[in-house]
């Protein structure tokens, strides 16, 4: 039975698109949700896209954060269900505490968009699980407030549980504490990267097709979490 994918919508997001076609790239079969609907319609994974949800006012995913669909999904996050934040998605995941820190102004204030190098550090989530330990990938990154923060003990608490999912190698191109991309919490099933996966999944538009694994590896991790 193919796998469904949820894909979020809210208002200002950019990359639902992307992120839909990326999930059929892979093999399973986008499901689209809005922000304003709290059903999650049965999916069995969701994606939190990258954008400007809401303007980005106030902070950056502080305002989707209490988005009816968001209510629902934090539940079902917590109970498992695999989340896929990407960018803005990400955000999102730390204002609404399922991922710990927060993505503030990169630190030399300009908005950065280029293909960024990345070392997998974690392959034990439900979005990583098809790549090798200390694999380079190359995807694009674009963002204004990617720059990851968050207290000295959060940082060696992630360090020291294995929850750094990917490190920025090649330059850090928003000035992100200890070169931090992406981050999971301790189950595994929620994973928050600031660049873009799903701009890396066909050849005629990636610079690679390494993008690709985070969402053949949740259809992996799909197949073996028991019904």
């Amino acid at each position: 039975m193919t796998a469904r994918v949820g894909v979020v919508t809210f208002p200002g997001s950019l990359d639902d698109g992307d992120a839909a076609r990326a999930v059929r790239i892979a093999g399973a079969e986008p499901v689209r949700l809005w922000h304003g609907d709290p059903e999650l319609h049965g999916v069995d994974a969701v994606v939190l896209p990258g954008g400007f949800s809401y303007g980005d006012y106030l902070r950056c995913g502080a305002i989707a954060r209490f988005a009816p669909v968001m209510e629902t999904l934090v539940d079902a996050a917590r109970g498992g269900l695999p989340v896929l934040g990407i960018c803005n998605g990400f955000q999102i995941l730390c204002e609404a505490h399922l991922l710990p820190g927060a993505l503030t102004r990169n630190q030399h204030l300009h908005f950065r968009n280029r293909d960024q190098g990345l070392r997998v550090e974690s392959v034990g989530t439900a979005w990583t699980n098809t790549f090798q330990s200390g694999q380079e990938i190359l995807i694009p990154v674009k963002n204004g407030e990617g720059c990851y923060v968050a207290d000295t003990a959060t940082l060696d608490a992630l360090e020291a549980e294995g929850r750094v999912v990917a490190r920025y190698v090649g330059g850090n191109p928003n000035g992100s504490q200890r070169d931090i991309a992406a981050i999971t919490n301790a189950a595994g099933n929620v994973v928050g990267i600031m660049p873009h996966p799903e701009h890396a999944v066909e050849a005629l538009t990636g610079p690679s097709l390494d993008g690709l694994g985070f969402f053949t590896s949740v259809l992996k991790h799909l197949v073996g979490t028991p019904a």
